[in-house]
């Protein structure tokens, strides 16, 4: 274990976020950047005195849990995580969760495909980036709460404030179907994840057709080739589906493509230049 090393990596970490990011006010008379020890140490769910005695590099070697407490708490990505318990000298296991961190590279991909709705899901089915043309195909992902992002939950539970199931898309019970099996594999990939299991109990508690697929245990998913939107400004789009795995971080890149020279490539194409401005209906 390197005391100093983790005590500066601490450090940087804390002072980087602001109470902002982790829904805290800022007060007044905050001296320090970031966030305060004492703020921490809450976040981790561990002591004021013990963080303090870490970021002084005289603590004793924290536990796993307490590792993981703080990488949740700073809001640590996937090599900070390894890099903590590497100082801590505890080289981190299999990760507990679903990453939510998407590749650059990734990125960088979709918003270079102009003439195609991308977006990345996570492995529990959360839309964690996208590109503008998705955003109006399906819906402005910006405006939404994290949980209301999650294409499981909104294609069992249905919360979609303008009236249209799961974007007005034509395979739901396809789609519904292939969600249910998904989460399955990932409930026994990710066993110890409290947001897997939470949204497991949560669809199982308001959705008799989830717990009818849950019940099959059955976890292989058939691909998608094509799908059709009905949507409220231009009317049916058929698109092509092409679903990419990112094996390391556990995701899918998702890419809706139309056949060139079709009424739906030229219903993508209204879409990129209107946007999300008159999704409303």
């Amino acid at each position: 274990m390197d005391r100093r090393e983790l005590a500066d990596f601490l450090r940087s970490r804390r002072e980087r976020i602001s109470p902002a990011d982790v829904g805290l006010p800022a007060g007044a008379r905050r001296r320090t950047p970031g966030l305060r020890r004492e703020e921490a140490a809450q976040l981790a769910y561990i002591s004021t005195e013990y963080y303090t005695r870490l970021e002084q590099a005289r603590a004793p070697r924290p536990s796993r849990e307490v590792l993981a407490g703080l990488a949740r708490a700073l809001r640590l990505s996937d090599a900070e995580r390894t890099h903590l318990h590497h100082l801590a000298g505890a080289p981190p296991g299999p990760p507990p969760g679903p990453s939510r961190e998407v590749r650059q590279s990734i990125l960088d991909l979709v918003h270079r495909l102009p003439g195609a709705a991308a977006f990345v899901t996570s492995a529990t089915g959360e839309v964690i980036a996208w590109n503008d043309l998705a955003a109006a195909l399906m819906e402005d992902f910006s405006a939404l709460p994290r949980r209301d992002r999650n294409l499981m939950r909104r294609a069992f539970l249905d919360p979609c404030p303008q009236g249209r199931p799961l974007y007005g898309v034509s395979d739901v019970e396809e789609f519904a179907r292939a969600s249910a099996q998904r989460l399955r594999a990932v409930a026994g990939r990710y066993p110890d994840d409290p947001e897997a299991s939470a949204l497991v109990d949560e669809l199982l508690g308001g959705s008799e057709e989830f717990a009818r697929l849950w019940a099959s245990h059955d976890v292989s998913v058939p691909p998608t080739l094509r799908k059709t939107f009905q949507h409220p400004l231009v009317g049916p789009v058929t698109v092509n589906c092409d679903v990419l795995d990112i094996t390391e971080r556990d995701q899918q890149l998702v890419i809706y493509t139309a056949v060139p020279g079709s009424p739906s490539e030229e219903a993508l194409r209204l879409l990129s230049v209107v946007g999300t401005q008159r999704m409303t209906v």
